[in-house]
């Protein structure tokens, strides 16, 4: 008998050895987001921690994309998901959703624990002073342009649009055959909403009033720049990747981008890159004599409210947090890192010189509209703005109808 129950108890001792070494964490994110630079990560995670094992699923290529999977997965409450990147303009949505755990109970001292970082990337985390996500890194929106053909042509990095227009036509006119002198994003995806609020926001203007001249002015730049040939005829169908691929190609002149560009150009990519030790970064122009502005960007980590591995999944999280995690992805995929300190760090400026030279616009940058309802403003923004540039639609019309159905969700 004494054997019997000896015997019972070393099964389920092993049994619970054998589960506890198969817990799987599944991460979800988009392919646009480097899987390969997470991977090794995510190894030298489960080689610390041999009862966790990491698989990673990924779809969708740009943010509405990834939204629309998880949203359909989490709205059936579907389990199989513990971890997921979102986009930071999601956190109050899932919030209110009920999809993402509130990570408060597993981060001990969270209130010193988070003054190591961005008060902007745990902002866009927070929703009514809990922590709904754990920022995985910040992004802000610069201007690229090609440091080689401004030196060819003896001219200056522009710092209002009216010059960088000027510039851009004379060294496309001058380069002849597939240059272009202005690339942007025009697709109604959320670079575009981006575009379009920078747009804006450098011409004086505010998002609560979309039907100003500050915003007729910005989106009249964008459809004019197609509508002169400085920009691409299809502009109203270009994406973030998109933009990054052209520009690495060797065939623009001046490129909106986030910062995940340039570990690209510099070749830390998996196509060619033509333009290696010829780009330059600086701050988004303005018209006039208004100030720069770019969008906050940025992604965040959450943990499934219906995950059964909730405790594994924030220990992730805060793993990808940590000071080491941070600055490899800044080096390796020059992902702007959410710890102040790596802004001065020496590896990290090396492999990113403009970091520490545009850290005060990063920290400036202005968020888009925070609120649940933010699904239905993006659409807004981004189907109009989209259908102004390719020419669908008046710029006056645009802005009009735009401003009709937001004024109703943010209030």
């Amino acid at each position: 008998m004494m054997r019997t129950r000896l015997a019972l108890t070393t099964a389920l001792l092993l049994s619970s050895a054998a589960s506890a070494a198969t817990t799987t964490l599944n991460v979800f994110m988009g392919s646009q987001q480097r899987p390969e630079i997470f991977q090794p990560l995510f190894d030298r995670f489960q080689k610390q921690n041999p009862n966790i094992k990491i698989k990673i699923e990924t779809g969708g290529a740009t943010s509405e994309a990834q939204n629309q999977y998880l949203t359909t997965v989490l709205a059936a409450k579907d389990n199989t998901l513990d971890i997921f990147l979102i986009d930071v303009v999601r956190t109050a949505t899932f919030a209110a959703a009920g999809w993402a755990e509130p990570l408060d109970a597993y981060v001990p001292n969270k209130d010193v624990y988070l003054k190591a970082f961005l008060a902007g990337p745990v902002n866009a985390a927070s929703v009514g002073g809990k922590l709904y996500a754990m920022p995985a890194f910040t992004d802000a929106q610069f201007l690229y342009y090609r440091k080689d053909l401004l030196s060819k042509y003896n001219a200056k990095v522009p710092k209002t649009w009216d010059e960088l227009a000027t510039t851009a036509a004379r060294i496309q006119k001058a380069e002849g055959g597939n240059m272009q002198g202005f690339n942007f994003q025009g697709a109604p995806i959320e670079g575009t909403v981006c575009n379009f609020l920078e747009m804006t926001w450098t011409g004086g203007g505010n998002v609560s009033d979309v039907n100003s001249p500050a915003a007729k002015q910005g989106l009249g730049f964008l459809v004019n720049a197609v509508k002169t040939k400085l920009a691409p005829a299809a502009s109203s169908e270009m994406k973030t990747d998109d933009s990054r691929q052209q520009f690495q190609a060797g065939n623009v002149l001046f490129g909106l981008n986030w910062s995940y560009a340039w570990a690209h150009f510099q070749g830390n990519s998996p196509q060619p890159t033509k333009v290696k030790g010829d780009v330059g970064v600086t701050a988004i122009p303005a018209f006039g004599k208004n100030s720069t502005a770019t969008c906050t960007g940025g992604w965040e980590w959450a943990v499934s409210a219906y995950s059964r591995n909730k405790a594994a999944s924030a220990k992730l999280l805060q793993f990808m947090a940590s000071t080491d995690v941070q600055k490899e992805m800044a080096i390796k995929g020059a992902y702007l890192p959410i710890r102040k300190s790596l802004y001065n760090d020496a590896g990290v400026v090396a492999a990113n010189p403009h970091f520490k030279s545009l850290f005060s616009i990063v920290t400036k940058a202005r968020p888009r509209p925070i609120t649940a309802n933010y699904p239905r403003v993006s659409e807004i923004i981004r189907n109009n703005v989209s259908a102004a540039v390719a020419g669908s639609k008046t710029v006056d019309a645009a802005l009009s109808e735009m401003q009709r159905d937001l004024e109703p969700l943010l209030k």
